[in-house]
Order: structure tokens, then C-alpha cells, then sequence
């Protein structure tokens, strides 16, 4: 009895209404300005977008806190998988065009182009590497997106390893709209997950909006589900029964390179197999 007291003590506590299904199963919770974490299932972390008032745009403290959350995760033994979402009534609206301004502002008064070039580069790269970051995590990442996804939240989720929406979401490769090339992983991503690349031409050279059955239909998510809170319910459980499964074997499937020989099954198997998970 007094051990289930101190165990609820150390591994429980209550969350706000938004929250209400999560739990508290581990110590090792990162904590961010624009990112929410929590625990709400054994070994199932939950990151939020949290800039919920600004429509969960992203800044560049953002990016930078993306990639840092996910590579904290990543090497983080208490996480197998990761459900990622966005808080308030939007997933994520893109990219904040203020905050991309006043980026810019920094170097408007540096003439040589090649420092300038430099800046834009420095800048660029580590926006990308904030949506890297979820592919290169090791554990299985699945997106759940809700009503507005848009711009660089579509670069965002063609990253996670698993999508699912709501009813009412929709999607946008917005950034022909303002003049720039959706660069961040799009372009990259997204023609192998729908496996056509005129589709996704005409995605990018359009950006007309994906409504949810679209979106299953060209392979974008693998289920719609009536609204957010079903959604999330839904996908932590599919998230736990994927904790409960070897961490080693889960962990080599979602990070094995496609088409590099060193990664041939045997070796894969000298390297990775672990007698305790077969």
C-alpha cells in the first residue's frame, strides 16, 4: 500500500483540461517555450505545438526548440514513441511571416550579397533542421493533425513516421502563395509518401487545399477520425501498443536507410538484435 502511495506520488499529477488523458509515467520531461510535453501513457511522450493564440506558427525559437525536443527524444530511454499534435483550434497555421521579416531585417543593411547569402543560408538550414529532427529521431513518430494545416506544417508531418487527421482538416503547400519554395521537406517528402509526383506538383505549383478524404486517399494519412479529442485518444492508443513491442526492433525500423548497403539484413541483425526482445 505504501509503495502504490509514493508510486502515484513520483509518477502521477494532475493536468489541465486539455490534458485530461495524460499521465505522468516519467521524470525525464523536457520542457520548451513553444513546445508542451507530457506523459500520458508508459513510454508514450506527447508533443504540442503550444502557441495556441498565434495559431501555432512558427518562429524560429520554434524551430530551434523542434529540434532540440526531438533529439532530447530521441536519445531519451524512457520514450518508444512519440505522438506529436498542435493545441487550440488550429494544428498550425505555418510559418509566422512577421517573425520571417524581422529575420530578414537583421542583415537588410549588409550590401556584400555573399553575407547576406550566408545569413539566409545559416537561417534556412536551421529551420530545416528543426523538421529533420522528427525524421531522424530513432522513435516512431505519429502526427495528428486537426482543421488548419498549412505551409511548413505540411514539411512538418511529411517528417513523422505516421499521419492522422480529423474530419475537418485540411491541407495547403501554401508557400507559392507568398513567393517562396516549400523547401523545408516538402518537396522532398512529400512525392514518396503519396507516390506521384505529378500530384504533388500540382500541389506546389497551385497550393489549392486537400480536405481530410483527399488526403486518405492519396496516402498523406492513414485515418480520419471525427475530431481532435477521438483522434488523440485513438493514436496514443496505437502508440502504446507499438511501447509495448521491442524497443530495438521498433527503434532499427523506423531509422534504417533505404538503398545503403552497409544496412544489409545481416548486418542489421549482427548489430541489432537483443536476445531478451525475440
Amino acid at each position: 500500500m505504501v509503495f502504490q502511495i509514493t508510486r502515484s506520488l513520483l509518477f502521477y499529477r494532475p493536468l489541465t483540461r486539455s490534458e485530461s488523458i495524460s499521465r505522468l509515467y516519467s521524470t525525464a520531461v523536457p520542457q520548451f517555450e513553444s513546445l508542451a510535453v507530457s506523459v500520458p501513457k508508459k513510454h508514450v511522450f506527447h508533443v504540442e505545438l503550444n502557441k495556441p493564440n498565434d495559431f501555432n506558427t512558427f518562429t524560429m525559437d520554434m524551430w530551434k526548440e523542434l529540434n532540440a525536443c526531438f533529439t532530447s527524444l530521441s536519445n531519451n530511454s524512457e520514450c518508444r514513441v512519440i505522438v506529436f499534435s498542435g493545441r487550440g483550434k488550429h494544428f498550425s497555421a505555418g510559418i509566422n511571416i512577421q517573425n520571417l521579416l524581422d529575420e530578414e531585417t537583421k542583415v537588410e543593411d549588409v550590401e556584400d550579397i555573399g553575407r547576406r547569402a550566408r545569413h539566409y543560408g545559416k537561417t534556412i538550414s536551421s529551420c530545416q533542421d528543426g523538421i529533420s529532427a522528427l525524421e531522424d529521431c530513432v522513435k516512431p513518430v505519429l502526427a495528428v493533425i486537426h482543421n488548419t494545416c498549412v505551409g511548413a506544417s505540411v514539411d512538418l508531418i511529411s517528417a513523422a513516421d505516421m499521419r492522422y487527421c480529423t474530419q475537418g482538416a485540411w491541407f495547403q503547400v501554401k508557400e507559392v502563395d507568398v513567393g517562396i519554395a516549400a523547401d523545408f521537406g516538402t518537396l522532398q517528402r512529400l512525392p514518396k509518401i503519396v507516390g506521384s509526383t505529378s500530384t504533388v506538383r500540382e500541389l506546389v505549383y497551385t497550393a489549392r487545399k486537400v480536405q481530410s478524404n483527399e488526403a486518405l486517399e492519396l496516402g498523406l494519412v492513414s485515418r480520419i477520425y471525427a475530431d481532435q479529442e477521438t483522434a488523440l485518444k485513438e493514436v496514443l492508443d496505437i502508440a502504446e501498443t507499438i511501447a509495448k513491442k521491442s524497443p530495438i526492433a521498433v527503434q532499427n525500423k523506423s531509422h534504417q536507410p533505404s538503398g545503403c548497403a552497409e544496412w544489409r539484413p545481416k548486418n542489421w541483425r549482427r548489430r541489432c538484435s537483443h536476445q531478451r526482445d525475440t
